[in-house]
């Protein structure tokens, strides 16, 4: 044989196999490359991050005549208040009340003294607030109740008294609120009756 006839039956040969030897790295590389843009879409390194999380932030204020997205169905019925209100003028936000249906009765510091009250509390902010009110209702009523007994009559027997005993209770209910749920959302506490003996 030739050395021509040798080249040529080896040169088909070289060929093939580095055509499959290209096509495996081709297929190596590739496999990498798209693993590897998969990772990147899907811990948010590239792409719109349309799969990111949203950060809670908490309720969120809701605008008057705005779909409130945490309303709950039914609200009006449900055992321990909760309705919204929303009017014309005020506040841009609309304004929903939860109302306690049962009345808190306490001695007050001085021992001697009876204070009995209806309240509701107010929030400007999403339904999240009043279902956490719901929810945390007998902590809430609890925590009430001791503010309650460590007030003295000096402190309710005017009007001046009544506005600071109201910014404690709501400043009390957020509290509670927020060691329950990560935060708070009522905007104030309002008497319904109050009556001192």
């Amino acid at each position: 044989m030739s050395k021509d006839a040798e080249t040529t039956d080896d040169a088909p040969k070289k060929k093939k196999g580095g055509f499959i030897k290209m096509l495996m790295i081709g297929v190596v590389l590739l496999g990498a490359g798209g693993g590897g843009t998969y990772a990147a879409f899907a811990t948010g390194m590239i792409g719109g991050g349309e799969h990111e999380e949203k950060e809670d932030k908490g309720p969120e204020y809701v605008l008057k005549g705005e779909e409130d997205p945490y309303a709950v169905k039914g609200e009006h019925d449900k055992e321990g208040g909760g309705k919204s209100v929303h009017g014309s003028g005020g506040s841009k936000y609309r304004t929903a009340y939860y109302e306690f249906h049962e009345e808190f009765t306490s001695n007050l510091a001085d021992g001697a003294s009876l204070i009995q009250v209806s309240l509701a509390a107010s929030t400007h902010k999403d339904g999240r607030v009043l279902m956490w009110m719901a929810d945390h209702e007998l902590a809430i009523r609890s925590r009430i109740l001791v503010e309650l007994a460590s007030t003295d009559i000096g402190d309710v027997a005017t009007a001046e008294g009544k506005l600071k005993l109201q910014k404690r209770l709501t400043k009390a209910i957020n509290e509670e609120l927020i060691s329950h749920e990560g935060f708070g959302g009522i905007d104030n506490v309002y008497f319904r009756s109050l009556i001192i003996q």
